[in-house]
């Protein structure tokens, strides 16, 4: 027996001296397989010169190679490579996974959140193209051996973290290597709780071995930390209360991936409409309740012009490529970075309903809640909105994203005004964007739709208007202006676009195109014309997944579940179903609307507060602090409240936590001080310094329980 222990330790030690040797090759930048420049091929089709650093496991992609600008890294494990024919000069390759699942990793070497990229990348792919044949074979061949690493480093890298080496945990490099390929194994679930007990069993539940023993290796090794742990702070709690605490953490909104969006035709197609004739005398009997100039706010439509969702459902179309927004904060240049926010914000307008559609009209009090996972940066983009009021009909929403670093918050009053063949919806307000590190805000504003036909003709909708997008802290300006079809112009002038961004007076570029196609930037100052935008068939493939809240937890306003039964008529074309449904939510609201007014009750939102100097509705728990990778693990939705978890490093950083909560809205009231403010609500190391003791504790518990790697998607 004694015997089998000591072949058992020196099997250990072998191990770790091998695993350590692995890493120690990886982070010295002298072991490098290859690297060399390769072109890339961007979503847009567009190629961009990088470096590329090829090593065991691992390919590693920078801007240049003296300033090293991490873009991305690609996980090789997941990886197969396979020549590409091209007709061009060059060699062309590929790697890919066999799933179409994401090769890339969510960390960079050294802990970077998001790659700086200039352009949108694959997630699924790759498209290298080397200089001549010799270069391209040479790039295989470096490959075919370093794919052959990738399962081993997996493997190294998942034991090392398990066996808990304390030489290591100060190691930034290290850690960053670990992180990159340790975030790789969670898998892409449909159903997600964000909670910490979740995130303690996905870690456990999730690490590959090769055999039984090395799981009682690992079980073996866990006892003995938690050894080490009781004797270096025996004042403290011992790990099993830690993990008391951790399931002890309120649960977190299920959310169900979207699997279905319906896409209306591209070009003009879908913005046209022939009215059927029982339809047209609908609308006959509705206009001649109207007037040149009315308000259509207060007046009934019928339900065959309504698009089957609601109109808080609708806002969120400007976030299923929120990515955009992840690379915007990370660029350094505030022209590279307005035009990045630029691009995000035609992102949001190709996706059009079939046929000119109208969606509902929120229900006072109407809440909906969605977000999208980010595969490369492992993090979610939330969507909270609520219909704050009804007469006038304002709806407020929050979108936030801490861990890519922005927020936007903004409120828009609905309006809709008759012109007799024509009308008008009008979008009254403003979103403000901010970036959490540099604490940049953008203004941003929006078109109205116009739809003409009404009366005779086919009808038709169309965006217009003038919109901007405003930086005061960086004198950026982005100005747009939604061109409406002039009388006498052909199908290449519908959906038009032109605008300009400045610094200052300075004009720096001019853009024009179509917003639903092709945008193209003439860059002044060296009159070099590019694409801008392009949402090709490719480009949309690559929308981020939206998640919507499980129906069963879905709360009785909202959306979904409180439009189901008109939803459910439109869906089978049962028109007079549809009206009488939905005469009888419009009917609720006015009762409840009759007996607030006899008691003399004031309506009060359950999400939102309203600002009366600024006359702005802010988000109740906004949360503008920088994301703190030290502390904070992941941000979490539950009953339309975002929070962020974090780890308890002690019972006073806990009550710290619960005191900046309960303080969010007070928080508000200052928020333009926000800079000059924030220690009140600074991370826990910045209330109380920690003894010797504490700090051994906290390494210790890093190594334990790095969860903050593992949330499911």
């Amino acid at each position: 027996l004694q015997e089998f222990k000591v072949q058992k330790k020196n099997y250990r030690q072998e191990k770790k001296k091998a695993t350590k040797q692995l890493f120690s090759a990886l982070k010295d930048p002298r072991v490098v397989i290859m690297a060399d420049w390769l072109k890339i091929r961007g979503t847009l089709k567009s190629w961009t010169k990088l470096w590329c650093v090829l090593k065991p496991g691992v390919l590693l992609i920078y801007k240049t190679p003296k300033t090293g600008q991490w873009v991305g890294t690609i996980l090789l494990h997941s990886c197969e490579l396979i020549e590409r024919p091209s007709k061009k000069d060059g060699f062309c390759f590929k790697l890919f996974h066999p799933l179409d699942q994401s090769i890339w990793a969510v960390k960079g070497p050294k802990g970077e959140n998001v790659g700086s990229i200039t352009q949108p990348l694959p997630s699924s792919y790759l498209i290298f193209r080397a200089a001549s044949e010799s270069d391209g074979r040479c790039w295989l061949d470096a490959l075919e051996l370093a794919l052959r690493c990738s399962s081993l480093f997996r493997l190294s890298a998942s034991k090392q973290a398990k066996d808990g080496d304390l030489n290591c945990s100060n190691d930034s490099s290290h850690a960053g290597l670990y992180n990159l390929l340790h975030t790789a194994t969670v898998s892409d679930q449909e159903l997600f709780h964000l909670n910490d007990s979740a995130l303690e069993n996905h870690h456990l539940e999730n690490d590959a071995f090769s055999d039984k023993s090395e799981r009682d290796n690992l079980e073996e090794s866990e006892n003995e930390l938690h050894e080490n742990s009781r004797k270096t702070n025996e004042s403290e709690s011992d790990q099993s209360e830690i993990h008391g605490e951790l399931s002890q953490e309120k649960k977190g909104t299920t959310y169900l991936e979207q699997n279905y969006e319906e896409f209306g035709e591209t070009g003009e197609c879908s913005q046209t409409e022939t009215v059927s004739d029982e339809n047209k005398s609908l609308m006959w009997i509705l206009l001649k309740q109207l007037r040149p100039g009315m308000d259509l706010s207060r007046v009934v439509l019928p339900t065959f012009i309504l698009e089957p969702r609601s109109f808080l459902n609708k806002l969120s179309d400007y976030y299923y490529h929120a990515d955009l927004l992840s690379q915007a904060a990370l660029e350094e240049d505030p022209y590279c970075r307005i035009k990045q926010v630029l691009r995000w914000y035609l992102s949001g307008f190709y996706k059009k309903p079939k046929g000119i559609k109208k969606p509902y009209n929120p229900i006072l009090g109407e809440t909906f809640r969605c977000c999208w996972f980010h595969p490369q940066t492992n993090s979610h983009t939330f969507y909270i909105a609520e219909q704050v009021s009804h007469h006038p009909p304002v709806s407020a929403f929050h979108v936030s994203n801490r861990k890519d670093g922005f927020c936007i918050t903004g409120s828009i009053l609905a309006k809709s005004k008759f012109y007799g063949n024509s009308l008008s919806a009008l979008l009254d307000g403003q979103a403000k964007l901010i970036f959490l590190s540099s604490g940049e805000e953008y203004v941003i504003t929006m078109p109205y739709a116009h739809c003409k036909g009404i009366l005779y003709g086919t009808m038709t909708m169309e965006l217009g208007g003038k919109v901007t997008i405003d930086c005061e802290k960086s004198n950026y300006r982005a100005e747009l202006e939604f061109k409406l079809k002039p009388f006498f112009g052909g199908s290449t002038s519908i959906n038009q676009i032109s605008g300009k961004i400045k610094s200052g007076e300075e004009v720096l570029a001019s853009l024009d195109g179509h917003w639903d196609g092709e945008v193209y930037i003439n860059d002044l100052k060296n009159g070099s014309t590019d694409i801008f935008w392009n949402p090709t068939s490719e480009v949309r493939k690559q929308r981020l997944k939206r998640h919507i809240v499980l129906f069963e937890e879905q709360t009785e306003f909202e959306s979904e579940r409180l439009w189901q039964h008109v939803t459910s008529a439109i869906g089978k074309g049962d028109q007079h179903k549809a009206t009488q449904e939905k005469f009888v939510l419009e009917e609720e609201q006015r009762h409840a609307a009759r007996e607030r007014k006899e008691n003399g009750t004031e309506w009060k939102p359950l999400l939102f507060w309203h600002n009366a100097t600024t006359n702005e509705w802010h988000y109740k728990y906004e949360d503008l602090r920088p994301w703190d990778p030290l502390n904070d693990i992941a941000q979490y939705e539950k009953d339309g409240i975002l929070q962020t978890m974090q780890r308890h490093l002690s019972n006073r950083m806990s009550t710290h936590k619960n005191m900046c909560i309960s303080n969010q809205v007070a928080r508000h009231k200052v928020i333009s001080n926000y800079q000059n403010t924030e220690s009140s609500c600074s991370t826990p190391e910045s209330v109380q310094e920690l003894s010797d003791d504490e700090g051994k504790y906290c390494i210790l518990q890093f190594v334990i329980l790095p969860i903050y790697l593992h949330y499911p998607k």
